[in-house]
């Protein structure tokens, strides 16, 4: 329906041509703009109605286990919400105010995009159950070792005091009493944060608009060509900075797939692609400093080009 509506400002009032790159760019622009600003909003001021039952204390000692369980948990949680990488913030950032762990937030965070419903549902039409299977499992994978890794780095100075609140005890849900207030309180919380974060979406989507629909599928294919045993590596560090649905990614894994390029490669592009992208890390820049942001790029890029690696090892005999 929004996408209907945004086809009907973009091309029937404002009568932009609708094959023409930049009129494809303000529409992408106009639709991604609304939908991640009102599932910003929505999903905050849900979280924070149902945080106001459910003492911040108990999320954070459910989700503070000092093994594996939490990152995986937080890891299954990402898998089943059909979100993209900028989509996924919102939750992170809630799950952050809660006191949550860092690395908890981390492992849902890259999870969340790399393994949701549409996703999985395309690669199953293109790639047939095995290799999506390996797929969704070689994701939470991922999402959880990246978790536990950035976790352990110690890397809570580097988010941003005033958005993030690191203090769970004096939480003012603590005090409300009553549905309405409790519908207050979270919309007052996402009014907050939505506030901070506008700008940056705005500038990421944006930039997500440009690339989508000005880099075309002929070059990414001629970069990662000739590459040979780098051809991950280098499928990857292209797929980082894109940002685009999960319709268009799948299409073009599976166009590297038929060229002859091996699975791994055209895998690690599509992971790439669907967890990190250059808008992502321009929301994030408001809730964390770039030297967090670096470092959660480069783990999750690492682990991404290990699976891109071990996906073309199998392929001779695995996967025939």
């Amino acid at each position: 329906m929004l996408q209907l509506i945004v086809d009907w400002i973009t091309y029937s009032l404002f009568k932009l041509d609708p094959f023409a790159k930049w009129a494809q760019v303000i529409n992408f622009f106009i639709y991604d703009s609304v939908k991640i600003l009102l599932l910003l909003f929505v999903l905050i001021a849900l979280i924070g109605f149902l945080r106001s039952y459910l003492p911040a204390e108990k999320i954070k000692q459910w989700l503070s286990g000092k093994k594996v369980l939490p990152n995986f948990l937080a890891a299954i949680f990402g898998a089943v919400t059909p979100f993209c990488s900028c989509s996924s913030i919102p939750i992170f950032i809630s799950f952050l105010e809660t006191g949550v762990p860092l690395g908890v937030t981390f492992s849902f965070l890259i999870t969340s995009p790399l393994v949701n419903e549409y996703l999985v549902v395309l690669m199953l039409g293109f790639f047939g159950f095995k290799i999506t299977f390996l797929y969704v499992l070689s994701g939470i994978i991922i999402g959880v070792a990246c978790g536990i890794i950035l976790g352990k780095m110690k890397l809570e100075k580097y988010l941003v005091k005033d958005l993030i609140s690191q203090d769970v005890q004096d939480c003012p849900e603590k005090r409300l009493e009553g549905f309405k207030s409790r519908v207050l309180f979270g919309i007052q919380e996402a009014n907050s944060i939505v506030k901070k974060l506008w700008f940056w979406v705005l500038i990421g989507v944006g930039l997500g608009a440009f690339i989508h629909n000005f880099v075309p599928q002929e070059l990414i294919q001629t970069l990662i060509s000739k590459t040979g045993f780098f051809s991950v590596p280098i499928a990857t560090i292209i797929g980082v900075p894109m940002y685009g649905s999960c319709a268009a990614i799948v299409p073009i894994a599976v166009a590297l797939f038929q060229k002859g390029f091996p699975l791994g490669t055209a895998l690690a592009f599509m992971m790439a692609v669907a967890s990190l992208s250059l808008p992502e890390a321009i929301m994030l820049r408001r809730a964390m400093h770039l030297k967090l942001i670096f470092i959660f790029f480069t783990v999750t890029s690492l682990a991404i080009m290990f699976t891109g690696y071990l996906f073309n090892f199998l392929q001779g005999s695995f996967f025939r």
